[in-house]
């Protein structure tokens, strides 16, 4: 029975912790209600392979597709064919060859660089919405302050802003704050775009879920050492997962560093998960939830996750060996995309810097 009961606490939390972010998705104009394909892909995956890390609303890919597209047609389409290119990869298994020809360096310069694309995201929504944006920002930053030490700060992180930020509106923006409306939320086949910023866009978002699979994989998995796991099974069933949502003009869905994992029964708890947030989609929850949301309450959350649990971290790594490969992979990943940022650290290593 406790076994039990820790599974559901571990997927409570998961759940917790992946609506706000799913909230994110819908302020960026993606729909919700064809999101929900993308956890059963998910959850269907898992119990097929029995791999241990499942798949959520991530805010790095939706931050970054939410933000290169102008639109919705031209968003969706940056998924579909970024999910074409990783379940090639997942099915041929030549992920972890492609991080050994860039090497960690470049692989953590683009994670750090779009970390800093987070916190400048976090920063802009404050900056529309500065009453529930800063609150957001203040208690994210107190939260983690205090449970720095925590392996759940993410998740008290989030719910803490989220929730601070909710009331703060509530009692002083009340009809006056900024809501999240959701425009065309049903299985309605997506039109898509294809323009140079489109495929430059899908580019960027192989390029991330490649440094994002393999590092945020690793860390789930490691939490659970006896259950079974496989990173081109999870590329592949991310990116099945991605095509299915997008089609529709639903969001991105990818690998996450998921509490279920440390869960007595792992593999069931990650599959509970992503069936409670796709029936939450399906059922069209999400968005009523967002009515009482500011679409700025996310932005506390965005900025801890991107300067302290994503520069800080893979900074050191980009810079560890070579400082100019790894720091301009950064640098231009943060001002432009994933996809170039590795381009310019492979020319800089080639040119010796």
């Amino acid at each position: 029975m406790n076994a039990i009961l820790t599974d559901i606490m571990a997927v409570i939390g998961v759940v917790l912790n992946g609506l706000p972010q799913g909230l994110l998705a819908l302020s960026l104009g993606f729909a919700s209600i064809p999101t929900a394909m993308a956890f059963f892909v998910g959850a269907v995956g898992n119990a097929v392979t029995q791999n241990v890390a499942p798949i959520s609303f991530q805010a790095e890919t939706i931050t970054y597709a939410g933000t290169s597209g102008k639109n919705r047609s031209e968003r969706c389409t940056m998924i579909f064919i970024g999910g074409v290119i990783m379940a090639i990869v997942g099915l041929t298994g030549t992920l972890t060859r492609i991080v050994d020809f860039i090497g960690v360096d470049i692989a953590s310069g683009m994670m750090a660089g779009v970390g800093l694309i987070l916190a400048k995201t976090a920063v802009d929504m404050i900056r529309s919405d500065r009453l529930s944006g800063f609150v957001s920002l203040v208690s994210a930053l107190i939260t983690y302050y205090i449970f720095r030490s925590s392996s759940n700060v993410l998740v008290y992180t989030i719910l803490v802003s989220v929730v601070a930020s909710c009331v703060a509106s509530a009692i002083f923006q009340k009809g006056e704050r900024k809501t999240i409306k959701v425009e065309d939320d049903n299985f309605k086949r997506q039109p898509f775009t294809f323009n140079t910023n489109v495929i430059i866009g899908a580019l960027g978002m192989a390029c991330l879920n490649i440094g994002s699979n393999i590092s945020f994989g690793s860390i789930t998995s490691a939490m659970a050492p006896n259950a079974h796991y496989n990173v081109d099974q999870l590329t592949f069933i991310s990116s099945l997962a991605d095509m299915c949502s997008s089609f529709f003009g639903g969001a991105p869905v990818e690998s996450i560093i998921s509490a279920t994992a440390a869960a007595p029964h792992a593999v069931i708890a990650g599959i509970a998960m992503m069936v409670v947030i796709g029936v939450i989609l399906l059922t069209g929850l999400l968005p009523k939830i967002g009515r009482y949301v500011p679409s700025s309450s996310i932005a506390g959350f965005l900025f801890v996750l991107g300067v302290f649990k994503t520069v800080c971290l893979d900074a050191p790594t980009a810079l560890a060996t070579a400082p100019a490969v790894g720091g301009l992979t950064m640098a231009v990943t943060a001002i432009s995309n994933p996809f170039f940022g590795m381009l310019a650290g492979i020319a800089a290593r080639l040119l010796g810097l």
